[in-house]
């Protein structure tokens, strides 16, 4: 209300002031650190626009190296550190260097590339540096996105800051209720998932195969409900006033392939990894040569590397990255594979099939996403399938329910997995309506009694359904 009530000219001080206060109720200090790094990249990218040739790239790699040494310092410095002290063990050594006790700043990655994207397009021509330090920090700082994204580019939102924005009720209320819906999937269906998922993934060990498994195929819902509700929130609280953030999430376990999943999960980032790393490794390259590939690996390993400095995110990022270079070497036999059996005629079973596989391949990646350490991710990998032909057997052959035992030590609160299974096929029919239109698109074409009923269902179900008392968002962490 504040912010349409001031003169335009007055509300990009609203919004930074606002900003600060916000990233400060995690660590005050830490501001910092954000102010050095927007403090190294706001003149770089006045240097930068008036130099030319080789004095141009040197400002380019003192801004890029002296934002990636804030990041490297908080968020790898102790990952390096360690893993060189237990190699110098290893041989006997001892390395002279000890870790630091440091807490990570939050949603850290993600101002950082937000930075770094301004200075690499600067660079290339396609943005004009931005003189008003107020505007550029709030570029950074924009409160919605600055702890989890999405990242946007300067040439999408900088420009945004100078422009007058009117209160519009169609608009003002989409925003609302796209940030109802996130909240929804946040504290409703993600939070209520991690009390099994940290159970399980707690102490592994005690779990069987079945457990496992049910306990990793939540873990991809609860991380899809948790990110992508963030994201509806920040998209959301952005509309609201105005502002036009990009779309972070566009239906990804409905994706035929891996590499149809990247382009639908998290794409904020997966275009940043695509523009600034990818594609100048593999520029001018076909796709069938062992450059390109390398470039795609590599851009998985540095993916994996940005979501956590742990062994276990590398190796996730690596496997997607392979999984992406798998498909590349066997499309040519499926293809003639599929030609041969004729399933040009059962499209849908083909799809249902690919869509089926892409999601299992994601779910196994997640493992390593999830697990605490290494050794708990090949505990599971190894004991994934424990007892479940034994199982299967029960439920199949003897028809008995026995095997669900297996339940007994998790969650056993009354209705739990029938409400969070429900959940789970309501987000799933949810997204099939969104296949061809948005749900607020739909919704608004209804009679008042039916739209009504919606929103005092969606807050109903958040005020019954909803667990206020679980962590904080995921991508809080990277």
């Amino acid at each position: 209300m504040l912010y349409f009530m001031l003169p335009h000219r007055y509300r990009w001080l609203l919004l930074l002031l606002t900003s600060c206060i916000f990233y400060m109720w995690f660590i005050p200090k830490y501001i910092l650190i954000l102010a050095i790094t927007i403090l190294i990249d706001y003149y770089a990218g006045i240097l930068i626009e008036k130099a030319e040739g080789a004095e141009k790239k040197k400002y380019l790699v003192i801004s890029i190296i002296s934002t990636c040494a804030v990041l490297f310092v908080f968020k790898y410095y102790n990952f390096f550190t360690s893993n060189f002290i237990e190699l110098a063990n290893f041989f006997g050594l001892r390395y002279p260097i000890e870790t630091l006790n440091i807490i990570l700043p939050i949603g850290l990655s993600f101002h950082t590339f937000q930075s770094l994207s301004y200075v690499i397009e600067v660079y290339r021509g396609r943005q004009k540096a931005e003189y008003n330090f107020g505007i550029y920090s709030l570029y950074v700082m924009f409160y919605p996105q600055l702890v989890a994204g999405p990242i946007e580019r300067p040439q999408h939102l900088l420009h945004q800051f100078y422009e007058e924005h009117y209160f519009d009720y169609l608009r003002v209320t989409d925003g609302l209720k796209l940030m109802a819906w996130g909240l929804f999937k946040k504290v409703v269906i993600a939070d209520r998932l991690s009390v099994m998922v940290g159970q399980v993934y707690g102490d592994p060990s005690a779990q069987p195969g079945i457990i496992l498994i049910l306990g990793t195929v939540f873990f991809a819902f609860q991380i899809y409900c948790d990110f992508s509700g963030y994201s509806d929130i920040a998209v959301g609280a952005a509309q609201v006033m105005g502002f036009k953030l990009m779309t972070n999430f566009n239906r990804p376990y409905f994706s035929k392939s891996i590499a149809e999943f990247w382009k639908r999960w998290h794409i904020s980032l997966t275009t940043w990894f695509r523009d600034y790393i990818f594609t100048p490794l593999s520029w001018r390259v076909g796709i069938a040569t062992w450059r390109w590939q390398l470039s795609l690996l590599f851009t998985f390993f540095v993916s994996g590397l940005w979501h956590g400095a742990n062994w276990t995110y590398v190796i996730w990022g690596t496997i997607n990255g392979f999984y992406m270079i798998f498909s590349l070497w066997t499309k040519s036999t499926r293809d003639r594979l599929y030609n041969m059996f004729g399933f040009k005629n059962f499209k849908l079973l083909v799809k249902l099939y690919q869509i089926t596989v892409t999601f299992s391949l994601t779910c196994f990646a997640w493992i390593f996403f999830r697990a605490k350490n290494l050794h708990d991710a090949m505990y599971i990998v190894k004991h994934l399938f424990d007892g479940v032909p034994d199982l299967l057997r029960k439920i199949f052959v003897l028809h008995t329910v026995s095997g669900l035992g297996y339940f007994s030590a998790l969650p056993n609160e009354k209705g739990y997995y029938v409400t969070s299974f429900l959940l789970i096929v309501f987000l799933i029919v949810t997204h099939m309506f969104q296949r061809r239109r948005g749900l607020r698109i739909m919704l608004r074409e209804q009679p008042v009694l039916v739209r009504w009923a919606a929103y005092y269902a969606l807050v109903g179900g958040i005020l019954v359904l909803g667990m206020f008392n679980s962590t904080s968002f995921i991508y809080f962490q990277f």
